[in-house]
């Protein structure tokens, strides 16, 4: 109960902050909240496995991260193939221009 008196809540801690601060911490208060949201779904999720939650958290990470090393290779495979079309309908420029030339 004396540190709940003592502590002061996050709405008096803000009072006390200069006006930029005060601002800038409102604006990241709902990212904030929503992270912490997100974090907690995870785990209450990650607890209904039988397996440790550290266990199950490194699984969904390396999951997490195997989808995103895709997603880029894809997004550069992409990227690669539409240089490679650019270049060709480049050179069949050139070469149409060539033979009208003559």
């Amino acid at each position: 109960m004396t540190i709940w008196y003592v502590s002061p809540d996050e709405e008096e801690l803000r009072s006390k902050y200069n006006p930029e601060l005060k601002k800038k911490s409102l604006e990241g208060r709902d990212e904030k909240l929503q992270a912490h949201q997100e974090f907690v779904e995870k785990m209450r999720e990650f607890s209904k496995s039988d397996k440790p939650i550290w266990t199950v958290w490194k699984e969904h990470d390396r999951q997490e991260r195997l989808k995103t090393q895709a997603a880029q290779r894809d997004a550069a495979n992409q990227k690669r193939s539409i240089a490679e079309e650019m270049r060709r309908q480049r050179l069949g420029k050139s070469q149409d221009e060539k033979e009208r030339d003559k």
